[in-house]
């Protein structure tokens, strides 16, 4: 069944008509209107309550079906969820940089949620994905450590800011024993005085545009977009990772990160909890931050998370370690006239993001002798945005019409 879904117009969104999100809201959001002065940062597509989505034709909100309807979520997901959906889908079109944080594992969400209840309002954990749909820049994850020592020697300024205690013990770090001095660096960098760190912006913005190999264009942009800001050191720190369309990575838990620029689809459970330490506004706890986060370093190629590609389909499955979701990643060619999404054993939410055709939902019902029939159960036509639900064990069919491919998301559970 067809879904319409809620935007978020978050100030860091890309504006108007330059928004992916807005050009699927035409189709994706009950009477959108295009507002060229606006921002358009998120189109969600799932029960949150901060922006449920609705049955089209019904007005049912998706939560209120679930809850009528417990087992279109098929016997897996009810017994190991209850009767919540267990991942929250979205289309993100990033603007401006959003903030440097981490998202805590499962215990420490929990205990966060018992301790400040009003700051950390659920015990869930918040693993997540982002699938580039147009080239997308992040941060994610530490740098190899000589990286980072590379930088600190040619950066006088995050000496002076980490102090020489803290720089010494990042510098003499070994490959085989790092955690100790890269926290004791990271810490002190988090925790620095604000006129010391205005200070040092200001000595390296003077300086960098005649300098080599010091991420020049990046420090500029987020020293414009957030000046004072102790994120634009951060990046010294942190992988600076670049996706091409169809290209993931996945944000475990505890791994520092921020998104910087682009479209991706983002999939996540079903949770609000976020620990922030730069380049926002918003709430920072760096105590909480520090104390928890990964301590571990990698390239940035080592942060992307490859698909699997089905031989048979050619659907492209990004399937992380939780139960709490997967996404596939279909693309139908002009060459075929019909497309058979297969039936999963969870419900799935789909997003068309390229194409136009005509959709067909059913049940394979098999009967006496073998033989299987199609009973219908809904069918409309595609659009840019199309969005639907479908329920567990519902059979899609994609029919190609003038176009040159197809190409959608579905987002479900693979336990």
């Amino acid at each position: 069944m067809e879904l319409k879904c809620a935007v978020q117009n978050y100030h860091w969104g890309k504006v108007g008509s330059a928004s992916l999100v807005a050009s699927f809201a035409a189709n994706a959001v009950t009477d959108f209107k295009l507002d060229e002065g606006s921002n358009y940062a998120e189109l969600w597509m799932g029960t949150h309550n901060s922006g449920p989505s609705v049955i089209k034709g019904t007005g049912e909100t998706l939560p209120e079906y679930i809850k009528k309807n417990p087992d279109c979520l098929g016997e897996k997901v009810l017994e190991r969820f209850g009767g919540d959906l267990p991942f929250l889908f979205k289309v993100l079109s990033v603007r401006q940089a959003l903030s440097i944080q981490i998202h805590p594992n499962k215990s420490n969400a929990e205990a966060l949620n018992a301790k400040f209840p009003d700051r950390y309002k659920d015990s869930n954990h918040k693993p997540e994905i982002a699938i580039a749909l147009t080239d997308f820049q992040g941060l994610c994850g530490f740098r190899p450590l000589k990286e980072i020592q590379d930088f600190l020697q040619k950066l006088p300024e995050l000496q002076t800011i980490l102090g020489e205690a803290s720089t010494q013990a990042l510098l003499n770090a070994k490959e085989d024993d790092y955690k100790d001095g890269l926290k004791a660096s990271f810490t002190s960098l988090m925790k620095v005085e604000v006129d010391v760190l205005k200070k040092e912006l200001e000595n390296l913005a003077a300086r960098i545009n005649d300098s080599e190999g010091l991420q020049k264009d990046l420090f500029n942009t987020l020293n414009k977009d957030f000046p004072g800001d102790v994120g634009c050191f951060a990046i010294f720190f942190l992988n600076h990772v670049k996706l091409l369309p169809g290209e993931a990575m996945y944000l475990d838990a505890d791994v520092p990160h921020a998104y910087l620029y682009g479209e991706c689809m983002e999939c996540m459970a079903n949770s609000d909890n976020v620990v922030r330490a730069g380049l926002t506004p918003k709430f920072i706890d760096v105590d909480t931050l520090v104390d928890m986060v990964q301590y571990k370093c990698a390239t940035a190629e080592e942060q992307k998370f490859p698909g699997v590609t089905d031989s048979l389909t050619g659907i492209v499955l990004f399937n992380p370690h939780v139960p709490d979701f997967a996404v596939n990643m279909i693309k139908i060619s002009s060459n075929s006239d019909c497309f058979s999404v297969p039936a999963l054993d969870s419900i799935s939410i789909l997003i068309f993001t390229k194409g136009t055709g005509k959709y067909l939902v059913s049940n394979k019902v098999v009967k006496e002798g073998g033989l299987s029939v199609v009973q219908p159960y809904a069918s409309d036509e595609i659009k840019l945005g199309t969005v639907l639900m479908l329920p567990a064990h519902k059979i899609l069919e994609v029919f190609i019409e003038d176009c040159d491919e197809i190409v959608a998301y579905q987002a479900f559970c693979k336990l």
